[in-house]
């Protein structure tokens, strides 16, 4: 119970950042870096307990290269989705109560461009993760808080621009409760990262063969 606990609240606080200060163009060009702040203090606080995924996509990774049971995979999904839910509502009541706008729906028309950018970055971001937290090498070192940190900052920065840097399913399903995505492009930011999250799971197990449980 612990440790799915713990992805509730981590992955809570980074949908809830990421939905407040993409919103307020004062600092929405600073946010890419409040984003990884606030991971990389949340894989620090929980990290010991839960491996810190705080994404789908990187739960989905570690079971596929094994290194969490099918059990874990549907409840950590679950409190995921669950807290990104309820922070995407409790940030648009936030952002309408400090005097922000409305939030509008984007519809995005290139599709293919999109699940491209976020296949590349979660593949890019999978792929280094797992390296440093996961690998048996390295696993529980928590090195991966201050990687990841930058990766994303990175990442955003890089796609951001085609995609809205999401790279995380809980995040994007979060943005789309908020009204920052339309309901009706979901699917790209589950098929482009899951894809992604697959293929660096898979690049992994390649290369760490001789660490992989199998």
């Amino acid at each position: 119970m612990k440790k799915y606990l713990t992805e509730f609240i981590g992955t809570f606080f980074l949908v809830l950042t990421a939905v407040l200060t993409t919103q307020q163009p004062s600092i929405a060009p600073m946010a890419p870096w409040a984003i990884a702040g606030i991971y990389l203090g949340m894989v620090y606080a929980g990290g010991h307990i839960s491996g810190a995924h705080y994404n789908p996509a990187l739960t989905l990774a570690a079971w596929i290269a094994r290194k969490k049971d099918r059990t874990d995979v549907i409840y950590f999904l679950a409190a995921q989705m669950i807290a990104a839910l309820l922070a995407a509502s409790i940030g648009v009541f936030l952002h309408e109560c400090g005097g922000g706008t409305a939030i509008v729906s984007r519809i995005q028309e290139q599709s293919l461009c999109v699940v491209m950018a976020e296949f590349l970055g979660t593949f890019a971001l999978t792929y280094a993760l797992m390296q440093v937290a996961i690998a048996n090498s390295t696993e529980g070192s928590l090195q991966h808080g201050l990687g990841a940190a930058f990766i994303l900052v990175a990442l955003s920065y890089t796609f951001g621009r085609l995609s809205g840097g999401m790279f995380n399913p809980a995040l994007a399903f979060g943005a789309c409760v908020a009204g920052i995505l339309a309901w009706e492009d979901f699917w790209v930011y589950l098929v482009g990262p899951v894809m992604g999250a697959a293929a660096g799971a898979t690049v992994y197990q390649l290369l760490n063969s001789k660490d992989a449980d199998y």
